[in-house]
Parts: C-alpha cells; structure tokens; sequence
C-alpha cells in the first residue's frame, strides 16, 4: 500500500504551518475581489512554490485565482484518451473568527488525554467533545492556541495538493494524465467561484480538498437561496399613531416569530431543509429580515418559499396598509445532480480511498463549497476530506495522519485515471 515516508509527512506539516502564518481572512461586504488584499500574500506564495516544483505556467490572475498544471507523464496516445484532471482548495479563512498571528500547538505522539489550548487557560480539546481524537491517538495532532482558528479551512486541502504534486514530481514512475491546479480566494463569503473561468481552467472534471474526515466524499449540498423580505410600515408620532402607525420593526419581529413555527437550522438535521432569518434591520417606517433558503431538492426550495409568501400576505391582511415585499435570489444548487452525469467521479474517488486503506463514506453537505457553483457550470466537483476538525473556530484541530492519507487518495485518484 502507497505510503508517505517520514520526509514527505514532514514536508506537508511544514507547508501547513507555513501556509496558516499567513492571514487570509476574508470580508463579507468587501466592494473588491478577493474581499481582502491579504490573501494575495499567500496566493503569491503558492505561484512561486508551483514554478519551484517545475508548474512553469502558474500564475495569479487580476482577481486572485491562481491555475497551473502538472503535464501528464504518460505516452501521448494514451493521455489524450484520459480526461483532465482538476485539484482545487481556497486560501481564505473565516471572517467571524480571527485568522491572524495564528499560533499552533503540534503533538507528537498524541496519547488520548485532554489537550490544553495554551493561550486560554483553562480551555481545553477533550476526547468527550471531540470524539475523533480517539481516533488519532499516536499521531501528531495540531490545535490553535485558543486565541485564533487555525486554518485547516482550507489550508489543510491547499498543503495535501502542493505535496501531492511535490511527490509526483520525485516519482515520476507514478502514472497521471494532466493535471490543473486552481487556488481560490473569498470561498468562506460564498464568492470563491464568482469570476473563476472554467474553460480557462481547462479541466473535465474536479475535486476540491476541503472536507472533514477521514474517508469522506461529499458529492451531495443543499439547494440553496436567499431571500429578503423588505416590510413598509406607516411612521406616525407615537403620542398621535392610535389606529394610524403601522410599525415596521414589530412586524418584521412578528415575521421571525412565525418563521420558527417551521423547520429552522436548530431543529433540523440529515436532509431536512430550513429557513434562517439571520439579518434584521429597520424602523418604525421600513425594516427588511434577510432568510437563508435550504434544502437538498429544488422541490423543497419552493415549498419554504411559498411558506414565506404566505406568512407574509397573512401579515399583510392582519396590518391593514403596511406592505411585505418578498425577493428571492438563487445562491446554488445541489450539486449531486450534474455530477451523477458523470458517475466516474464518484466511483473513482472511491476507489482511491479503499486502495488507500481507508473505508470511504458518501456525505451530503448541510451546506455549500465551491463545488456547488463549478458543477452547475459544467465541471462535475465533489468534495474530498481534507482532515480539519471544528471548523470556523478556536477549538480546530487537524491530525497530520490523516492529512497524509488525502495525499496518498490525490496519488491513487491520479492513478485510476491513468489506467483509463
């Protein structure tokens, strides 16, 4: 079975702590793209390392992408009768939790105990609350301090694809057909594919690195919308509103109140879908509720959404003359329905993992990656575990184990393709 030796497990704990020294966190809101300048810092990084390893095209684009590729080592007759390849990760880390001056905790030889975040005494990763750490017991496990995340989201895919194309390059016996490699900025906004060129890209089919645990492949996300709900009311001195002011504010509250009579996030689980009043603002005269829309079926969608709109002509009738304007925008779609065209995909993601030695597990996502939007455009993408733990928070953890078994999936994925 494919191993990495020592030497390659401690280069890829070494790109991992170089790539989460740097701060990339992303800003929802931002008027530029990438949302936030600082992620070109590790996006330049990532060019010059692909260029050392021998990928003489890669490059950074005007809106941050970065694309190389990987040549195929197999006779011309025969890679041109495979399809490309393509291995995609983001840079970008949470921006509700700090990614800055990041500073990790690496054990060795982990041996099941509680582990203590130094920079928050008292605070500490307990197998109780974290049951995967008993899973890793002897391997080197590392963990932010508490004071930051610690950016396996997603540096963790963006150090196993660098290593991946570091080993390929040292065994050059290993069969591959072409390969590209695409960096991705502002991913954790949900704009991580928003100028991404998928023809220029050039690929027939990808995975991105960026799930959970072990063995996980998920080719199946919610079906996704938003929806903004703006309430006009009517703004009347209060000393003078009786029968006459409309307010706003309390009808919008009012909206919220019956919203939680149905499925919401903190009810629901597995392929239950949900609406999520997350925004609200206004006065008296004009308040708007923004409501994240999900479920895994398109049919789902227009059910919550229709619920919506009912809910808010019930208001309507109930407050005489206020008015409940109701817009509906489409974020993604699950992306299970063009990648069961491609059923190779999957099925041979699958494959890599069993020859890897590890039991795969087909996941749905309770939520979106990039994949979502580059399946909808044409490139089937589903998504392969990259390791992090307790994502988006203080808490996160990565074991380097099995970091180094999403590479050795990379060497055995590439290899599947090869044999055509």
């Amino acid at each position: 079975m494919l191993e990495l030796n020592s030497a390659d497990r401690q280069e890829l704990l070494e790109r991992f702590l170089r790539y989460v020294a740097i701060d990339t966190q992303s800003r929802p809101g931002s008027a530029t793209y990438p949302s936030t300048d600082k992620q070109k810092d590790l996006l330049r990084l990532l060019v010059s390392e692909l260029r050392e390893l021998g990928l003489h095209d890669a490059a950074m684009d005007e809106h941050g992408y970065v694309m190389a590729t990987l040549p195929s080592n197999l006779p011309p007759e025969q890679a041109g009768r495979i399809p490309v390849v393509g291995l995609l990760a983001h840079v970008d880390t949470y921006p509700e939790t700090s990614g800055k001056d990041v500073k990790p905790q690496i054990i060795e030889n982990y041996d099941g105990r509680e582990i203590p975040l130094a920079g928050t005494p008292g605070v500490a990763l307990t197998v109780e609350e974290n049951p995967n750490l008993a899973r890793v017991i002897g391997d080197t496990v590392i963990t932010t301090d508490g004071t930051t995340l610690l950016g396996a989201d997603d540096k963790a895919g963006l150090a196993e694809i660098m290593t991946a194309l570091s080993w390929l390059k040292r065994n050059p016996d290993h069969p591959h057909g072409t390969l590209r490699v695409a960096f991705t900025p502002d991913e954790e906004i949900g704009a991580g594919t928003k100028h991404f060129d998928v023809a220029r890209f050039g690929a027939d089919l990808a995975y991105t690195l960026d799930g959970s645990d072990i063995g996980n492949i998920e080719d199946e996300t919610f079906c996704a919308d938003s929806a903004k709900v703006t309430v006009t009311g009517r703004d009347i001195h209060p000393g003078y509103g009786k029968n006459k002011l409309l307010n706003a504010v309390r009808i919008a509250s009012e909206l919220v109140t019956r919203v939680a009579e149905g499925p919401l996030p903190e009810t629901t689980e597995g392929r239950e879908g949900f609406l999520h009043p997350h925004i609200m603002s206004g006065n008296v005269g004009s308040a708007t509720v923004d409501l994240l829309v999900r479920d895994f079926t398109v049919e789902g969608l227009e059910k919550l959404e229709a619920r919506l709109k009912s809910l808010g002509e019930e208001l309507e009738a109930k407050y005489d003359g206020a008015k409940l304007d109701i817009e509906i925008s489409e974020s993604y779609r699950n992306m299970k329905y063009p990648i069961s065209k491609r059923p190779e995909v999957l099925t041979n993601a699958l494959e890599a993992m069993r020859r890897a030695g590890i039991e795969p597990k087909q996941e749905a996502i309770r939520g979106g990656t990039d994949g979502s939007k580059l399946s909808e455009a044409g490139l089937p993408t589903p998504n392969i575990f990259a390791g992090g733990q307790n994502m988006h928070s203080v808490r996160e953890w990565v074991a380097l184990g099995w970091m180094a078994k999403a590479v050795v999936t990379v060497l055995h994925l590439v290899e599947i393709y090869a044999e055509g």
